[in-house]
């Protein structure tokens, strides 16, 4: 599997981590699996939420890594930077998220 000869500890803030989260996600299918994981994230968390039911939040943990994971080990075939930067990895999931809606990055 191939690493990045970054090391994503390396950087001091989220804006300077981004395009580097960016560049570990440019296999189209990772990046959709990635936003469709995420959707289901917030579908799941709003059921969870106005049903009451706490278990669901673990349900979307387990869906939005999985669908991330699956993207990064089968498609992209590198290592989910979730590992060593597990709070920017998520912010950049997000961002992306965003970005991708917005039409910033294809779909």
């Amino acid at each position: 599997m191939p690493t990045s000869a970054v090391d994503p500890r390396q950087f001091k803030s989220f804006a300077e981590f981004y395009p580097y989260y960016l560049g570990e996600h440019s296999n189209r299918t990772c990046r959709r699996l990635h936003v469709v994981g995420s959707f289901m994230v917030l579908c799941i968390v709003t059921a969870s939420i106005a049903s009451g039911a706490a278990s669901g939040l673990l349900l979307a943990l387990l869906t939005g890594y999985g669908f991330a994971w699956v993207g990064h080990f089968v498609f992209e075939k590198n290592r989910p930077a979730t590992f060593i930067r597990p709070l920017y990895s998520f912010m950049g999931d997000w961002v992306m998220f965003k970005d991708v809606l917005t039409g910033r990055i294809p779909f």
